[in-house]
């Protein structure tokens, strides 16, 4: 019977974190201005739009904010942590605890997306620059404005570009010292870490 729950709790996470990451994209998307009329873009907004659209009655965009993606991201993270302790330990908790940890799950996430993003959009500068392809485009628009802060801060060597070593480093040292105190602090249980 353990065995079916470990089983159970990996699915669940794997497809559950899955979900949640083309949530999360679909607020991040709208928060950079990307081209909606990119194909990757109708994808993620395809597979949101059903759990989205009722939420959009309900939750009113903020500063041009798309918040119900946000809430429903909060949501999804919410259920699938207390699915994922129900599987292992027979027990939800505390909501407000549950809630506190969700909170922390998305918006480390949230700095996961950039992190990957500047990764690939580094690795692409290499190998294929300038390419027109619709994922290094999306990659390109997300990564724009995380690198203008650091690009108006360090000068340019030359054709060299090293203001990612710089987002790298901050989004480095913000999981580290925010995220990962954070969750200390809070308790987090070692099961749900792993979806951070």
């Amino acid at each position: 019977m353990i065995g079916l729950n470990t089983a159970a709790v990996y699915v669940l996470q794997t497809l559950g974190s899955l979900y949640l990451l083309i949530v999360l994209l679909r607020f991040v998307l709208q928060l950079v201005r990307a081209n909606f009329y990119n194909p990757l873009c109708q994808f993620i907004v395809k597979a949101t739009q059903p759990l989205l659209k009722p939420l959009r009655r309900i939750i009113p965009s903020l500063f041009g904010l798309d918040m119900s993606s946000l809430v429903l991201a909060i949501l999804v993270q919410l259920a699938l942590m207390a699915l994922t302790l129900l599987l292992t330990y027979g027990t939800t908790g505390n909501p407000l605890q549950l809630l506190i940890w969700s909170l922390i799950g998305v918006t480390a996430l949230f700095l996961k997306i950039f992190f990957f993003a500047l990764i690939v959009s580094v690795i692409l500068s290499w190998v294929s620059p300038g390419s027109h392809n619709p994922g290094a485009e999306l990659v390109n628009q997300i990564c724009e404005p995380a690198l203008a802060p650091f690009r108006r801060i360090v000068p340019n060597l030359g054709g060299l570009d090293i203001s990612p070593i710089l987002a790298f480093m901050v989004l480095k040292l913000i999981d580290m010292l925010v995220i990962n105190n954070l969750a200390a602090m809070t308790m987090m249980p070692e099961i749900l870490r792993l979806l951070i």
